[in-house]
């Protein structure tokens, strides 16, 4: 058998994973694999920081299903991964990232870019390893690829020894993993089952309450096929966004913190809630002994540890949702519920009845999201920043198809949007992807226009610049009884001292013009909208366009997004106005 060198072994492992695409930046530990890359076939993308490479293998493993990968050096090349480690964890995202490490014989002895990053990542790893040996390392890598993309997916990690990456070994690559103690279920166990389709059987007011799992699962067909044969109308989080198609007369929209003003209220007033790939996070739920108050819970979830974790739940059913959904959908009856899809539809008429009504002349998010909405083909791929524009392009656009929206729930990573996009490109050419950022999470990782333009990515980059840091603007004016600080984003050198907030009276100079600074990128187009009758011919423009697009959509500073449940409610007690703050 022919001998390898460790980034030798590295490489052909990855190709027996069927790896296409790896993201990652170079550095003196991982020199070897980098001169292996330059023989291999397989494409390999380097952006312009670390965080970008990760957050981009986020958006390639959730557009497209697969392991997203990617490869840093030691010390601060290891660090400047954490936050995308932490983003994939709380979001349940397969990824498997490579370390370079100092040589064994230094580790310990804080050698020139060291860092324990396998001490680092344990909390925020499904896995993690340090690769001692190198007749270990192919093992290693096929269980990392295992681990990540088998029960509840997660991010694992490998750090990899430079003298590791040197060394020659046989190279045999594993055909099975066993690992005792990891055995993941599938299939739910049969006595719940036919309880929770007893339990739908005969609810009154029954809602589905579906999550990133549902995604995670490929169940998006089995979730809809319960909801359209039982007649069950469907709320999702966040995450769960595209699982369920959000043009059925069945869709509730998302639910919770800023959820739709139907779906909050169906949650608080149903019988029967039946969570499928969800965890009732907090921002899920509101107050958690207000939750539901009166629902029997049944809860399928393929991780045994988030059931019964922040709440009781009556039927609980562990395994992986696809499998589960095809049993129980043999078993449950055809059905309607016209009158509680009535009183659903009072509260979808309430919802609409406080939209929120923009000053003359300025430009809303809704407006703006609608019309990418109209415009763009049906399998576009929507990636989001975290904030206000977040929840707007949760709202206003319209997910018909599962891996269609992408975004940091969890952690609300600002600065993943944009990287994401990018990643969610490169894994889906045929598509088209719009990235949703405001000014502010923009700013965090803008420098890899250049990756998008050296790549000659089609992306369309569509920022909502209010010159605020919206959320936090919208928070401060909920808690702290308007008493803005440090959340506008214009030139300042005029302000008054006590001024954070924005309004007519700020300076008109912007930091940065971002139309100037996409400018500088070679191969990037870009425009500055601000008056509504513009607003479809940029999409339309933007959207047909093959070049790198910026839309920068000037909009209406005060805005706020709303209905919005405050802090100690119930979600039936939701703010529905800006009017309502007390």
């Amino acid at each position: 058998m022919k001998k390898l060198s460790g980034a030798e072994i590295f490489i052909e492992s990855l190709s027996r994973e069927q790896v296409e695409l790896v993201f990652g930046y170079p550095g003196g530990a991982v020199l070897p694999i980098f001169e292996e890359f330059r023989k291999s076939k397989i494409k390999f993308v380097m952006p312009y920081h670390e965080q970008v490479a990760i957050h981009a293998a986020g958006g390639y493993a959730r557009s497209t299903g697969k392991a997203g990968v990617c490869v840093a050096t030691s010390g601060p090349g290891g660090t400047n991964l954490v936050t995308g480690l932490a983003t994939a964890n709380m979001d349940s995202i397969p990824i498997v990232a490579f370390t370079g490490q100092v040589p064994m014989s230094a580790i310990g002895t804080d050698a020139f870019q060291e860092a324990d990053i396998r001490g680092v990542t344990a909390p925020i790893t499904k896995h993690n390893y340090l690769v001692k040996d190198i007749n270990d390392l192919a093992q290693t890598i096929k269980e990392a690829f295992y681990i990540a993309q088998t029960g509840r997916p997660g991010p694992v990690l490998i750090d990899m020894p430079k003298d590791i990456l040197m060394q020659t070994a046989e190279f045999e690559y594993p055909d099975k993993v066993y690992l005792p103690g990891y055995n993941p279920t599938k299939k739910g166990h049969g006595l719940q089952i036919k309880k929770a389709a007893e339990a739908i059987n005969t609810a009154k007011n029954p809602v589905i309450y579906a999550g990133g799992g549902v995604i995670n699962s490929n169940g998006s067909q089995e979730l809809r096929e319960l909801a359209n044969k039982s007649g069950i109308p469907v709320t999702t989080t966040m995450m769960g966004l595209g699982s369920f198609d959000s043009t059925s007369p069945l869709s509730l929209g998302m639910l919770g913190l800023h959820g739709t003003t139907q779906a909050n209220k169906a949650i608080h007033n149903a019988d029967l809630i039946i969570a499928v790939g969800a965890r009732f996070d907090n921002r899920v739920t509101g107050k958690i002994d207000k939750f539901a108050p009166n629902a029997k819970i049944i809860h399928i979830d393929i991780d045994p540890a988030e059931i019964g974790k922040r709440l009781y739940i009556d039927i609980p059913i562990v395994g992986d949702v696809k499998f589960v959904l095809e049993e129980l959908n043999k078993k449950i009856n055809e059905n309607e519920h016209p009158e509680w899809l009535q009183q659903i539809n009072e509260w979808r008429d309430l919802h609409h009845q406080k939209a929120y009504q923009p000053k003359k002349g300025k430009l809303t998010h809704r407006q703006v999201m609608e019309e990418i909405y109209n415009i763009s083909p049906t399998n576009t791929i929507i990636t989001a920043e975290v904030g206000q524009h977040q929840m707007w392009a949760a709202h206003y656009y319209k997910y018909t198809e599962a891996r269609s929206f992408i975004s940091s729930g969890g952690l609300g990573t600002m600065g993943f949007g944009f990287p994401a996009a990018i990643g969610a490109q490169l894994g889906n050419p045929d598509k088209k992807v719009v990235a949703i950022a405001g000014d502010g999470s923009f700013m965090m990782n803008m420098q890899d226009m250049a990756t998008i333009a050296k790549q000659n990515l089609p992306v369309n980059i569509v920022i909502f610049n209010n010159k605020q840091l919206g959320m936090i603007r919208q928070l401060q004016e909920v808690y702290q009884d308007k008493n803005y600080f440090s959340t506008c984003l214009r030139k300042d050198v005029s302000c008054p001292p006590d001024c954070s907030a924005g309004g007519e009276n700020c300076p008109e100079e912007m930091i940065p013009d971002f139309v100037k600074l996409a400018e500088a990128f070679s191969n990037f187009n870009a425009i500055r909208i601000e008056k509504v009758e513009d607003i479809r011919p940029a999409i339309e423009e933007a959207i047909n366009s093959p070049k790198p697009y910026l839309l920068d959509f000037i909009m209406e500073e005060e805005e706020t997004m709303f209905p919005m449940v405050v802090d100690g409610d119930s979600l039936d007690e939701m703010l529905l106005h800006k009017e309502e703050i007390k």
